[in-house]
């Protein structure tokens, strides 16, 4: 009986952590499809692939979404003409760089610069690692809702189509709830059963039994992400969490848990797969973890 209060304890937590952040995606990814136009997307992104993804790794400086909502906006930016690379670039960096986000680390790790500057340095290095390599691995859009047509006159068309006719503010106010809610509805199933996943590992795991193995640097590294990957923390509150291994954890392993978990999770993982195909998915993931294990054992061969 206490088991099962647990698991229900935390997975109602993960879910009201989450569903503001998620509502906060689906209304921005409708204010995306209304008001912002290829055209206007076409004019401001870089052609070169390498600035057009540090273009993508820097919009999250502005960008106040956590990972939960994260995905729903990277789609409709997709379809909206971003290329894949900048689109990633944002999607990993967005609920890492944000100004919520790095406060939050900022008071967590009592007020350390040190470490808001580790973090926000290899959030940047894995996104644009990740983001290049899926961009020559994946020269046309790997959405789930995409068709083959689609895919082609996409991969094709080299500009974007004419702008349709404008509409009223209240008409497209409209749009924008329209959109808002059929998005959560279509995003909001995963989150459910990424969040159930993630509670039941929380209270089926031990955290001790991952803890005794994290006695070196290779192997902690692992552990910190594989805790932030079961434990699946919103990135406003990661870094408490973080903060509590000081005295158990080394820098750089600390730094791969606030790194991977805000960029992959149990409940994303899932929103992923629900919005990408299963091939990008697995190895957009291969990409984010093995840059964050290596950079991880850089911070902490160089960082004391």
């Amino acid at each position: 009986m206490n088991t099962f209060l647990q698991l229900n304890t935390i997975f109602l937590s993960m879910l009201m952590e989450a569903i503001p952040f998620v509502l906060v995606g689906v209304i921005v990814s409708g204010f995306i499809q209304s008001f912002i136009t290829e055209q206007w997307i076409s004019r401001i992104m870089p052609k070169n692939r390498l600035l057009s993804s540090l273009f993508g790794c820097s919009v999250g400086l502005l960008f106040p979404s956590c990972e939960c909502g994260i995905v729903p906006i990277t789609r409709r930016l997709l379809k909206k003409g971003v290329p894949l690379n900048a689109g990633i670039a944002f999607m990993l960096t967005g609920p890492i760089v944000n100004p919520i986000v790095l406060f939050s680390t900022f008071v967590a790790f009592g007020n350390d610069w040190r470490v808001v500057a580790i973090r926000a340095g290899m959030a940047f290095a894995v996104a644009l690692i990740a983001s290049v390599a899926v961009a020559y691995w994946f020269p046309i859009l790997p959405l789930r809702d995409y068709s083959p047509a689609q895919q082609a006159v996409a991969a094709a068309s080299e500009t974007p189509a004419p702008a349709p006719p404008a509409k009223r503010f209240f008409p497209r106010m409209g749009s924008v709830l329209t959109h808002a809610v059929d998005e959560f509805f279509s995003v909001g199933k995963y989150l459910v059963l990424g969040a159930f996943i993630a509670a039941s590992m929380q209270t089926f795991i031990p955290t001790s039994s991952l803890l005794q193995i994290g006695n070196n640097p290779v192997t902690a590294s692992l552990v910190m992400m594989a805790l932030a990957f079961t434990m699946s923390l919103c990135s406003e509150a990661d870094a408490f969490i973080a903060s509590s291994f000081r005295s158990t954890f080394s820098l750089g392993s600390i730094s791969a848990f606030l790194v991977f978990g805000p960029m992959i999770d149990i409940k994303n993982t899932l929103m992923l797969l629900g919005t990408f195909r299963t091939k990008f998915v697995l190895a957009l993931i291969a990409l984010v973890a093995v840059s964050t294990f290596t950079a991880s054992l850089l911070v902490g061969r160089f960082v004391t």
